[in-house]
């Protein structure tokens, strides 16, 4: 369930863990992860919407 629990606070959709570590470095690394799976489910969203179009 640890993975579900990242993905939810990446997509804003979970409260973040205030005991977890805070460095520069982890905000660059889960800004990264963030953009990533929003451009992942993004190209999701077209390749259904090209395939049922």
């Amino acid at each position: 369930m640890g993975i579900l629990n990242q993905i939810a606070e990446y997509l804003y959709l979970k409260k973040k863990d205030p005991n977890a570590p805070r460095t520069q470095w982890m905000k660059y690394m889960h800004g990264i992860n963030r953009l990533s799976i929003l451009l992942f489910l993004l190209a999701m969203i077209i390749l259904a919407v090209k395939l049922l179009w």
